[in-house]
């Protein structure tokens, strides 16, 4: 389960106070998937932040019991001058796993040969993603954050492996996904919630959410 119970959370832009979220409470009861629709810019990937854990909220609180992933692609945890190989078994030790199948696992994943021995600092951009994605599905978690703005692999042969097995773990496992197409969501989540300016709308289902968004982009 995670909840968030009055929680807000806000930002100065240099110009004017940007509302991200305001007295937002609710709750994610693993098994019933969740999906956000939010315009570009309003404070998405803020909101998976702060359910992973990665930013605190300014007021209010959020409880987890069970095991949440750090969003899709994050590298905030990732290293630099450590190869990938001292990344993954690190992470692994971190989660109690073992550090011989997870570095496995992400090498024959990422299949970027002797690369995987070197610093990820040295790595191009693809290689750090496909890195981080791997070191994402190397570990399982009752509840997966996926946010439809992290950066995201080129490499189509790592796609498809990679794609195969997060939808393998998604059929089982509880998602959140935040995203401002709510195609996006349709595979997934049956309930849903709008984020507009601050205020968290829940709907019961993903059709009464899509219903007030696209009113409300078309407004």
């Amino acid at each position: 389960m995670l909840e968030f119970d009055q929680v807000s959370k806000s930002f100065w832009t240099g110009r004017a106070h940007k509302v991200i979220l305001h007295d937002a409470s609710f709750r994610i009861e693993l098994g019933q998937s969740l999906g956000i629709l939010a315009p570009n810019g309003s404070g998405k990937s803020t909101i998976i932040n702060m359910m992973a854990g990665l930013e605190k909220p300014d007021e209010g609180s959020i409880t987890r019991s069970c095991r949440v992933s750090f969003p899709l692609g994050f590298m905030g945890g990732i290293v630099p001058k450590h190869s990938a190989t001292e990344n993954a078994r690190y992470i692994a030790r971190l989660y109690s796993l073992d550090p011989d199948e997870v570095e496995a696992f992400c090498r024959w994943l990422c299949d970027i040969g002797e690369y995987f021995d070197l610093p990820v600092g040295t790595f191009s951009q693809g290689m750090r993603a496909r890195f981080a994605f791997s070191l994402m599905l190397a570990l399982e978690f009752d509840l997966y954050l996926v946010d439809e703005g992290m950066p995201a692999t080129t490499d189509v042969s790592f796609n498809r492996r990679a794609g195969a097995i997060l939808k393998e773990r998604l059929e089982g496992a509880t998602v959140v996904i935040v995203s401002h197409q709510s195609e996006t969501l349709e595979k997934y989540c049956r309930s849903a919630a709008v984020l507009r300016d601050g205020q968290l709308q829940m709907f019961d289902t993903l059709e009464e959410a899509k219903y007030l968004y696209d009113y409300e982009t078309q407004s």
